[in-house]
């Protein structure tokens, strides 16, 4: 996940440099995604959502808007990295899983989230 601040242009300015980073010293098939935080400040927004869809779009990654403060799109993210993860794994019997399962809390007990994604 590469985040920026929408509020702090100079955030914004390093996702270049951070996808180069990652494209020089990740394996081909790591999944990105380009994640503005902060969208509950427009009023001090600098960045536009239109601007971050338009990087990702120009490199072929997902974006989301956020805002860790009131909880938006936090979950969605989330849920979304490990949906790309798991659909790059090869399948699996079920003996052999990694155990991750995006649904699923801590010693196996059913998440109480019901409209996550």
């Amino acid at each position: 996940m590469l985040v920026y601040d929408v509020t702090q242009a100079r955030s914004f300015e390093n996702i270049n440099k951070w996808l180069r980073n990652i494209d020089d010293h990740a394996s081909d098939d790591v999944v990105k995604m380009l994640i503005g935080n902060k969208c509950d400040m427009d009023d001090k927004r600098c960045i536009t959502r239109a601007r971050g869809e338009a990087l990702a779009r120009e490199h072929g990654i997902p974006f989301l808007e956020t805002s860790a403060k009131n909880n938006i799109n936090i979950e969605k993210a989330f849920f979304e990295m490990t949906r790309l993860i798991l659909k790059k794994t090869p399948d699996k019997t079920d003996e052999k899983t990694s155990g991750v399962n995006p649904g699923l809390t801590q010693g196996n007990k059913q998440s109480n989230c019901m409209n996550c994604m």
